[in-house]
């Protein structure tokens, strides 16, 4: 406060007095060193914009946190990470928006047993379409990517199932 009012014109003798400061004690904190804390700060603010900057600004406090502790070996809290990229106005993007859930309505997990991840290339998912003809026979099982219909799929052609009927 006091080195803005010097800074416009006042005495700096006139300003210790308005303020209750001594004048030995306002050139003491002038002229001290910074202290460590300041200085890691300081150190931490830079490496934050690196890697805010290097996501392209994308990156929010979390993944900014996990970049520098894991990626970096930078033991900080992530609170710290979020009051450094708040003071310095450095925002990520918005996440994804969150699904309500309904208070004391059970809801089923995955009853269908479904299968989104790959084990072999061109295969998204594999399900077993059995489809009733009417005659009693049993339908193939497909290996189908989005349809469950193999001659439509981008997996390739389906291979029949030997039926008891074709034994």
């Amino acid at each position: 406060m006091i080195d803005l009012l010097v800074a416009v014109g006042h005495p700096v003798l006139t300003c210790c007095r308005i303020l209750g400061v001594s004048k030995p004690g306002y050139y003491r904190y002038k002229h001290r060193p910074t202290s460590p804390t300041k200085m890691r700060r300081e150190w931490l603010s830079g490496l934050i914009r690196e890697v805010h900057l290097a996501s392209r600004g994308t990156c929010g406090y979390r993944r900014v946190h996990a970049e520098l502790t894991m990626g970096m070996d930078v033991s900080v809290s992530s609170r710290l990470v979020f009051t450094l990229m708040h003071d310095a106005g450095l925002y990520g993007l918005p996440g994804p928006t969150r699904i309500k859930r309904l208070r004391g309505v059970v809801t089923a997990d995955d009853l269908v047993n479904r299968k989104f991840h790959r084990m072999k290339p061109n295969e998204l998912w594999v399900t077993d379409v059995r489809s009733n003809t009417g005659r009693g026979k049993a339908g193939c099982t497909a290996a189908a990517s989005w349809t469950p219909c193999a001659a439509r799929s981008s997996a390739g052609p389906s291979t029949p199932v030997p039926t008891p009927d074709s034994y």
